[in-house]
């Protein structure tokens, strides 16, 4: 099983690829030229660890709270690779983990199940 992890709520943006046992992480700046091609810095992160969005099970998103921009990209590529290439997402927070303080991206998968996260749901959390 593949799972993607998106976050662009906070200064970098990250990526983070879980196949098995293996976890590939990559971090960008968050910035607007980074928000316009988030689809191709994903495509690239895929290719250099072998991997493509067809192999792709799951896609977890941060939904914020953080910026208002890397927020709104970050659901609309996602929402448009589900509609495109009906891949299922979850849209987290790190708030809805709460009693875990240190909670590692890897983690999100098995956090998103145990707290019951909808499936397909989009509900961000902007700072105000």
């Amino acid at each position: 099983m593949k799972n993607l992890i998106v976050d662009a709520t906070r200064d970098k943006i990250f990526l983070t690829l879980i196949v098995d046992e293996n976890i590939y992480t990559c971090s960008h700046e968050n910035s607007k030229i980074n928000f316009e091609k988030l689809m191709i810095l994903i495509n690239d992160f895929l290719k250099v660890n072998s991997s493509s969005l067809d192999q792709i099970d799951v896609i977890y998103v941060n939904r914020g709270p953080g910026s208002f921009a890397g927020i709104r990209n970050s659901l609309a590529t996602i929402k448009a690779l589900f509609l495109t290439k009906k891949i299922n997402y979850y849209c987290f927070s790190f708030e809805d983990f709460k009693g875990f303080d240190l909670v590692q991206y890897e983690d999100v998968p098995s956090l998103c199940e145990k707290f019951k996260i909808k499936k397909n749901l989009i509900n961000p959390i902007y700072l105000g």
